[in-house]
């Protein structure tokens, strides 16, 4: 009999990647989402017909919704720092308490599977210093500060009848039907194409580790199994091969795309997210879902993408997520939403 699953945030970039790469013949799944994101399409996912789609505030998701739910999967959020910085409490409201709340009455509804995509951002800033899921949390922005929350109240909740799978997910990268530009190696590539120029807008020393989204819908698809779980996990989700600094990401997208300048933006300040993480505990557990594509893969797929959509014509406001919003204020869905 096939599983229930319950995505809820599948609008966005990690969302809509996810829906095209499920196997349908196995899982009945179902979407909800507020409806944000849904016209920052660079193409048309294909899957779109494969599930039923829902859409609501997450703050005011109905009982119906969770009932019958095997798995559910919590993707919405106020999704980077810049947005997080600007709505605190929204960010709080949607990526905190929500996301507990709904985790609750999934429980009491008998739900066997809670997947939270968590971050790596919890770290803040370490250095070279490779971080393992028991070292000291350094959460430096509003948007790690409640994945740090909702990890910590989701461990509580968790149980042996149902289990709580977090993933503390590298920086997003990669082609996905609803891109993000806002995402440090997708700006590196948009821009080269656009622009042939890479600026870094950071000294180029911080260090970040980085998942390709398709990887990441992987990761998410390990707990769909829920008889193989622990009552809780929380696992650093990347890949060890994949950390690097911002400069020396910055050379890799110009040497794939064919010595592209790299300048630094004036007076480039020194960014205090900076961390380094080692993902051989997920690699342990999860050895069929540890992230298997190459840095230059990802780059080609996104340039690939990006190229067929014309890039001259690409309007990048309609791909960062904090414009987006910005774009809305006034409209029937900040209004509900906020």
């Amino acid at each position: 009999m096939k599983k229930n699953i319950l995505i809820i945030g599948n609008q966005g970039y990690v969302g809509t990647k996810l829906t095209q790469v499920i196997d349908y013949s196995k899982y009945n799944v179902s979407c909800i989402d507020i409806g944000l994101f849904k016209n920052c399409n660079l193409y048309r996912s294909t899957k779109e017909k494969c599930f039923k789609q829902n859409y609501s505030d997450v703050r005011r998701i109905k009982d119906n919704i969770l009932k019958n739910q095997d798995i559910i999967i919590y993707l919405a959020a106020i999704s980077n720092d810049p947005m997080g910085e600007k709505f605190k409490k929204i960010t709080n409201e949607i990526n905190y308490k929500s996301c507990i709340n709904i985790a609750k009455r999934a429980k009491k509804f008998g739900t066997k599977s809670f997947i939270f995509a968590s971050s790596c951002s919890v770290y803040g800033t370490e250095g070279a210093k490779m971080k393992k899921e028991n070292n000291k949390l350094n959460p430096l922005t509003v948007y790690a500060k409640t994945k740090v929350l909702s990890e910590k109240k989701l461990k509580l909740i968790s149980s042996n009848k149902f289990k709580v799978l977090c993933l503390r997910f590298a920086t997003a990268c990669g082609e996905s039907p609803r891109l993000r530009l806002d995402l440090v190696l997708n700006d590196f590539v948009f821009s080269a194409l656009k622009t042939k120029e890479i600026k870094i807008l950071s000294d180029g020393s911080p260090l970040r580790p980085l998942i390709d989204v398709k990887d990441m819908a992987l990761a998410i698809q390990y707990g769909f199994d829920f008889k193989k779980l622990k009552n809780f996990t929380c696992v650093n989700a990347g890949s060890n091969k994949w950390n690097f600094k911002v400069i020396d990401l910055a050379k890799k997208v110009s040497a794939v795309l064919g010595g592209i300048k790299i300048n630094f933006a004036s007076n480039s300040p020194a960014d205090k997210r900076s961390y380094m993480v080692n993902f051989s505990e997920f690699k342990k557990i999860a050895p069929k879902f540890y992230p298997k594509t190459k840095i230059e893969d990802t780059i080609i797929q996104l340039k690939n993408k990006l190229v067929y959509k014309n890039v001259k014509k690409i309007n990048k406001k309609n791909y960062i997520r904090l414009d987006v919003l910005n774009k809305k204020i006034n409209s029937k869905y900040i209004k509900t939403w906020s």
